[in-house]
């Protein structure tokens, strides 16, 4: 048997390299780089493993561990999930600093393979820098913190583990249903060992996207279902757009004239002007989405794990006249809450369930109420994204702003706070793909860095950016990283001075402002955060505008610059857009010295009764 002598973290980079895939019937490979931040953990080993591949697999530099995870994750997601990236790092904090970002990836299942270095395997010079003690068990290093939030876990303590391992890991990254982030602690001794690897290792392998196809009863029941239905509505995931399944899911919906109402990660799977298009569905969802759900007998789940977000904390469908279809390729989510599951991929599976129907359609009645209800959310909607000449305007008047001057190409990027909602609700995204939120985790920092990995996925589409000055402030290295490596982003800070969206959660639970706006922090003296100036020290250009018609004027130059943009606008912290929506489950407590809280309280023991859990 042919060998090559490799230390582990060659063997490892050289294997990677050699993983393929096919796009548009060219292959490429499935790994689009490695993002690294080294340290005395991993520097020696995989750093100069990298090295010696820089050319076929290149390695970026970011300034946070955390953020270049992000960025990896929002690159996967942006690509569908068909090429993804790796992450290394050294042990102790760098290692930590991607947990949650781990956790990101855990929860939207997207892939994303993690190389924190570890411990030294023979332990002789423990304990070294950064290594964590753990009085009871040996073994324990903080990489173990990963475990919970990866698919599939290892820790490599001999040169040869590496090659199951691998395995194992292409396997997980690969799978529809499995899809996750992987984590194969390094440990650092181990990185600079060397063994001598099978060549067959080595060899070219092209991976493609499997679509599962559905068990013949499950298919039978699904479709006896739907031809029994009167009130039928579809409720689009994410799982539709990694399928690549929108063409597939808008001629479903036009044939047999059921409405559909878009999750976060599924929003922009069906074209704007779909007729049957209800745009959001669930807390954050149009009043056209929420109209059909509240009425429909049956809903088809396509590509969604049907979060609290989308089922209004299961009070938004009627418990007591729906059935679910669950249409996903992990049975996990499928047969949520008693759904009938049919588990297979989106498109093979609404292919099967349109020819299966034949000329079967929703009742007429059905479908035009749908339809009209659409079109006048459209003019609901409107109004809140017209222009103002308001001193601080709203989140929805800013998205109309930016969405005048816009192109049906473009990208939106954001994560956390009030506008996500606002987004979901009012945004309307030219191309699938053109609307991309990170929902699952709502991971405040994500939103430069994922607009960042979405750019090196798609550099032929203007990504905007729209994040708040709390999340801003949170994590904005990775502007400069944008700068150096030429990605360039335009990014709108909205700054309420705060956390405006939660402030209003506290005041609509009967709380009053505290600890969320800067004003209602403890403080001597309030600051005043130059954002401009500080994005500019970063090497952006970087704007502050004082109205709408500003705004607009600002994002339309810097769609002609070659380098990332940062546009900052004053926002007011108490306006959001009331129509639509949906009651979202946030407990209240029983007992409180103040009246407001009490009634509060009343109010939740009343909604929770239209709650159905497990029926």
């Amino acid at each position: 048997m042919a060998t090559i002598r490799l230390t582990m973290a060659q063997a490892l980079v050289r294997f990677v390299t050699a993983q393929k895939t096919v796009i548009d019937g060219k292959t490429v490979p499935i790994f689009a780089g490695v993002f690294a931040i080294f340290g005395h953990g991993n520097v020696a080993g995989m750093g100069e493993a990298l090295y010696q591949v820089r050319d076929a697999l290149p390695t970026y530099r970011a300034h946070n561990e955390q953020s270049m995870a992000h960025a990896a994750t929002a690159y996967a997601k942006a690509m569908r999930r068909r090429r993804f990236m790796a992450c290394t790092t050294s042990i102790g904090p760098g290692a930590t600093n991607m947990v949650t970002a781990a956790a990101v990836a855990h929860v939207n299942r997207i892939p994303l393979l993690l190389l924190p270095g570890d411990v030294f395997a023979n332990r002789r010079p423990d304990p070294v820098l950064q290594q964590l003690e753990d009085f009871g068990d040996g073994t324990l290093t903080p990489n173990d913190a990963f475990r919970p939030v990866s698919r599939y876990f290892d820790r490599i303590t001999r040169p040869e583990q590496i090659i199951p391992s691998l395995a194992r890991a292409m396997t997980v990254l690969t799978d529809p249903a499995d899809c996750g982030p992987v984590t194969l602690a390094l440990c650092q001794d181990v990185q600079a060992e060397a063994y001598d690897y099978p060549a067959s290792f080595f060899e070219e392998r092209v991976w493609t996207s499997r679509r599962a196809r559905p068990d013949e009863d499950e298919l039978a029941v699904a479709l006896a279902a739907l031809k029994a239905a009167k009130m039928p509505v579809i409720v689009t995931g994410g799982g539709t757009l990694y399928s690549q399944a929108e063409a597939t899911l808008a001629a479903f919906a036009e044939k047999h004239g059921i409405p559909v109402g878009e999750t976060q990660a599924g929003k922009s799977a069906l074209p704007l002007d779909h007729k049957l298009g209800m745009g959001a569905i669930g807390v954050t969802g149009t009043g056209a989405a929420n109209d059909v759900a509240r009425g429909a007998d049956l809903v088809l789940a396509v590509g969604t794990r049907l979060q609290d977000f989308t089922t209004g904390s299961w009070a938004l469908f009627k418990g007591d006249r729906h059935r679910i279809i669950g249409l996903n390729t992990q049975p996990f989510d499928a047969a949520k809450h008693r759904a009938l599951p049919l588990v297979c991929d989106a498109r093979v599976g609404l292919e099967l369930l349109s020819a299966g129907l034949g000329d079967w359609k929703a009742p007429a009645a059905w479908t035009s109420s749908a339809a009209e209800g659409r079109t006048a959310w459209q003019k609901t909607a409107a109004r809140y994204t017209d222009a103002s000449n308001a001193e601080l305007p709203s989140d929805a008047q800013v998205i109309g702003a930016v969405q005048r001057v816009g192109k049906p190409s473009d990208v939106v990027v954001c994560a956390a706070g009030g506008l996500p909602g606002e987004l979901h609700k009012l945004w309307q995204p030219g191309a699938p793909g053109g609307y991309h939120m990170e929902y699952g985790f709502s991971c405040m920092g994500y939103e430069i860095a994922g607009g960042l990995g979405v750019k090196m996925a798609q550099p032929e589409r203007e990504v905007i950016v729209m994040v708040g000055d709390g999340s801003y402030l949170m994590a904005n290295s990775e502007i400069a990283t944008s700068i150096m490596i030429g990605a360039k982003l335009i990014i709108v800070v909205l700054d309420n001075r705060g956390y405006g969206c939660i402030n209003r959660l506290q005041r609509a639970t009967g709380g009053e402002s505290f600890n969320n706006l800067l004003r209602d922090t403890r403080h001597e003296t309030l600051p005043h955060i130059d954002f401009a100036a500080h994005a500019t020290s970063l090497g952006a250009l970087a704007v502050k505008v004082n109205s709408l018609t500003e705004l607009e004027e600002a994002v339309t130059i810097a769609r002609g610059h070659d380098r990332t943009s940062v546009v900052l606008i004053d926002t007011d912290p108490l306006e959001s857009t009331e129509a639509g929506g949906a009651w979202w489950d946030v407990a209240v407590p029983e007992v409180s010295v103040r009246p407001q809280v009490e009634a509060a309280h009343a109010d939740y023991v009343k909604a929770k009764a239209l709650q159905h859990i497990g029926d």
